[in-house]
């Protein structure tokens, strides 16, 4: 079921400031940012891409050129550098596709880590692992907080086909121990995020969402993007960076 709470909206354009609502329950929702068209463009540009069951997803898409193109466009650079600032950059680029093949559920969950390059290990970040041959590790949660995601929906997304679930306001609390992810979960409602084709979701990464597999044999398909506006400690880098220009 939806939240009856109602995320903030934004005029498909991008040009509207954000609501306050957007930093109280770290998300909002905006249907009709990519027209149709658009959306067939992207479908078919991604199409080389075939899904892996148990994977859930595809990494390090950054480079692609209709990838980089989706990131600078105005609609969406306008709605990114309303949050970040002028400085703001993409870093990260990741697909997800559920199919009847390739189905799958997540836990629920903050985004933690972030792709880096560099020989520094700096004090207070931790979990340094490589990811599709890219190095990650988590860094602060106050710099985890200044990050934000956008979701861009090629398909129409419901909670039946595996839509992201949410607990608005969980992002303010920094990095959750497993028990106060319980207590979340225990304590507060999800909503879903049903949104449909060409809709963008904003969300901070330390919101606690998650998602069902799909319960209907249909694709599900999303661009997740993450952009940032700030340096890493010295000796520590982004592994990319595509400057958004809006």
């Amino acid at each position: 079921m939806r939240s009856h709470r109602t995320p903030p909206t934004i005029d498909a354009i991008g040009l509207t400031p954000l609501h306050a609502t957007f930093e109280r329950d770290g998300y909002t929702l905006i249907e009709g940012a990519l027209s149709a068209d658009r959306c067939n463009a992207l479908r078919a540009a991604l199409a080389d891409i075939v899904p892996k069951p148990g994977a859930g997803g595809e990494r390090n898409l950054l480079r692609r050129p209709e990838i980089i193109d989706l990131c600078l466009e105005a609609s969406l650079a306008s709605l990114v550098t309303s949050v970040l600032g002028h400085n703001a950059f993409a870093y990260k680029a990741t697909f997800f596709d559920k199919t009847p093949l390739a189905n799958w559920k997540v836990a629920w969950h903050q985004d933690l880590s972030i792709p880096v390059r560099g020989d520094a290990r700096p004090e207070g970040w931790k979990a340094w692992s490589i990811k599709a041959k890219v190095l990650h590790a988590q860094p602060p949660a106050e710099l985890l907080a200044r990050i934000l995601a956008v979701r861009v929906h090629l398909d129409e997304c419901a909670e039946n086909t595996g839509a992201l679930r949410v607990i608005a306001g969980s992002h303010t609390f920094g990095r959750l121990a497993p028990a106060h992810i319980e207590q979340w979960k225990a304590s507060h409602a999800p909503a879903s995020c049903d949104i449909g084709a060409g809709g963008l979701m904003l969300m901070r990464p330390l919101l606690l969402h998650a998602s069902s597999a799909s319960e209907i044999p249909v694709r599900r398909r999303v661009v997740h993007l993450e952009f940032a506006a700030e340096n890493l400690p010295e000796g520590l880098d982004w592994a990319e960076r595509i400057l958004v220009q809006a």
